[in-house]
């Protein structure tokens, strides 16, 4: 069964809920914050959005919206680093949705200190600003903070492992909201997505990266390993998670999975992505796509029954039709793509 975005929120939370409140994102013009953004206006909250400021005023992929939906967002440009920006953004908000970080791992290798300012120090900034204001938060945390596996499938309970400077960073900010909300009341829930996909993801992730390069011809596939298992949410159904989360009482002080609750092999993915656009590749191995042997986490699975049990998060997506979508965007958008290099 599958749902567009706002249909896909009715299944957790009303309308009702979001109509009038002064919503502020953080994020917003990256891939899930531009697809929340949207959802929001479309259940009629009020939304201010924090969209990083570059000298040409770019959007990011808040461009992307209908136009009828991005004239609806107050857009502020600033940081997450910078304290003043976040509390400009919050003041007179309702609900915060903290999704602003720096994401790719890796990066992280190589910018460890940028992912401490962004991912720690920002967050602690959307805290205080949230805490002065009064505003309830939801933090986004990731998949990787639970590293490889230890049992399947994962729950909330589950070890967390700092495997990248990325995950630690992640880990720290996860820590962070949960002493705000233990030691000053706030208001916090974190949501914990799994690996995420869909309409304007960047390169840098696995099914963009293997789409570009067969919507452009390639007869050769570049990838990384190929072993490692993931479950993977299309992004109408994370963003359902978001709404329903921000939207319970009963999600505060809590974390909850939001995943697809299948989990396949990366190589298993790209046997599905060949039978879904109906292309094919010889596969070759670039060694600059592999994570150090110690830090690749090699299984994730959601246990999402937390969220199912306390805000109705349930899933609506397939993979091969949301495979099917976002290789009809990419095939749109293939300009966007550079499928012959290597997007870290």
């Amino acid at each position: 069964m599958t749902r567009d975005v706002a249909s896909a929120t009715d299944a957790t939370v009303s309308d009702s809920y979001y109509a009038g409140r002064h919503v502020a994102v953080t994020g917003a013009g990256g891939f899930i914050g531009s697809h929340l953004c949207e959802a929001l206006v479309r259940a009629g909250a009020r939304v201010r959005a924090l969209a990083r400021y570059t000298s040409g005023s770019r959007r990011g992929h808040l461009e992307r919206l209908p136009s009828e939906v991005l004239r609806e967002i107050d857009v502020r440009f600033g940081n997450v680093e910078d304290a003043a920006s976040v509390r400009a953004l919050t003041k007179g908000g309702d609900v915060v949705f903290h999704l602003a970080a720096l994401i790719g791992i890796p990066y992280s290798y190589a910018a460890p200190h940028q992912y401490v300012a962004t991912n720690v120090q920002g967050t602690l900034n959307v805290l205080e600003a949230a805490r002065e204001h009064g505003a309830r938060v939801v933090h986004t945390s990731t998949s990787e903070t639970y590293g490889t596996a230890r049992y399947t499938p994962i729950d909330e309970a589950h070890p967390l492992t700092g495997q990248s400077p990325y995950a630690a960073t992640k880990i720290g900010a996860d820590k962070l909201a949960e002493s705000y909300h233990l030691s000053f009341g706030l208001e916090v829930a974190t949501i914990r997505p799994f690996n995420t996909y869909g309409p304007r993801q960047s390169a840098r992730a696995i099914i963009p990266t293997v789409m570009a390069q067969l919507a452009s011809g390639a007869s050769v596939l570049r990838v990384g390993s190929t072993s490692p298992v993931r479950d993977l949410n299309y992004v109408t159904d994370t963003v359902a998670g978001f709404l329903a989360v921000g939207a319970s009482d009963r999600a505060v002080g809590q974390t909850l999975n939001v995943g697809s609750g299948r989990a396949v092999s990366i190589g298993e993915l790209i046997e599905i992505i060949f039978q879904v656009t109906g292309r094919r590749a010889e596969l070759q191995t670039d060694e600059t796509r592999v994570r150090p042997d110690a830090s690749e986490v090699l299984v994730l699975l959601s246990d999402h029954r937390r969220a199912t049990e306390l805000v109705g998060y349930a899933p609506q997506m397939s993979l091969e039709e949301g495979l099917a979508r976002t290789y009809a965007f990419i095939q749109e958008h293939l300009s966007d793509y550079r499928p012959d290099e290597y997007a870290v």
